[in-house]
């Protein structure tokens, strides 16, 4: 038996798998009070229409079951419980106990309630039975997983048949010359706002790193078709910069 140490990538550090969940979970904790300003901040607010395009995309309807995976303070989660009314359901998870504190709190100020569950969980295991949702969206989360691999088996198995997975994800530029200004602004301006704003320039530039490492379009296409996704495809924002992926349960 080898005593050889499975590692996995913490952005560009190597760690031991069972040391990435504590590592991500403790950046989480950090960011989660500035969490929605620094969006506004690193994006310019432009991720709010990268969050418009894939609700418009989504196609749900009143009486569906969403599970809205890793997902934070509630953007995406907030618009599907108006749209699916008191007959549907939402389910808000997060592996990370912090932001979705602070997800129950922001949605509970802005009177969302009775058709929204709030779930702590970990997208590599996930916690319900299977055929549930009619859709599960996750965005700017899988690049945070250990293995990407589990977390879609996982959905896919609590998709019912006829269900539709979302993965909204930072991506690879495909704009010639787009990823030298975007280098600049990841390594340099982000974490230098992330400092200023949140008092913590480190976890900014992990968030950066974890761009660089997620899987680009068409290795996460693959990906989702392996662990069982059909009709699958992407389409590229921001010249590349984000992509969202679909996939299908049949």
């Amino acid at each position: 038996m080898s005593d050889k140490q499975e590692t996995t990538h913490f952005g560009y550090q190597n760690v031991a798998v069972e040391e990435k969940a504590a590592k991500v979970a403790e950046v989480f904790h950090s960011v989660a009070g500035k969490y929605d300003i620094m969006n506004d901040l690193m994006s310019g607010g432009v991720h709010r229409l990268w969050k418009r395009y894939t609700i418009n995309k989504a196609g749900v309807k009143k009486g569906d079951k969403v599970l809205d995976l890793a997902g934070g303070t509630g953007d995406l989660a907030a618009k599907f419980a108006r749209i699916v009314g008191p007959e549907g359901k939402v389910t808000l998870s997060d592996i990370n106990e912090s932001m979705l504190e602070e997800g129950r709190a922001r949605l509970t100020n802005m009177g969302i309630a009775g058709n929204i569950d709030y779930v702590q969980a970990d997208a590599e295991d996930l916690p319900f039975d299977d055929n549930s949702f009619d859709l599960v969206t996750m965005a700017f989360g899988l690049r945070n997983v250990t293995h990407k691999e589990n977390a879609l088996r996982s959905i896919f198995r609590t998709l019912k048949p006829g269900g539709k997975l979302m993965v909204l994800e930072f991506s690879k530029p495909v704009v010639p010359g787009l990823n030298v200004i975007y280098d600049h602004y990841s390594f340099k301006v982000l974490p230098f706002v992330g400092q200023v704003v949140a008092n913590d320039a480190e976890s900014y530039r992990y968030l950066a790193e974890s761009i660089r490492m997620h899987p680009d379009q068409e290795t996460l296409k693959g990906m989702m078709q392996e662990a069982g996704f059909e009709n699958v495809s992407y389409h590229n924002m921001t010249g590349g910069i984000v992509a969202l992926h679909t996939g299908y349960k049949f």
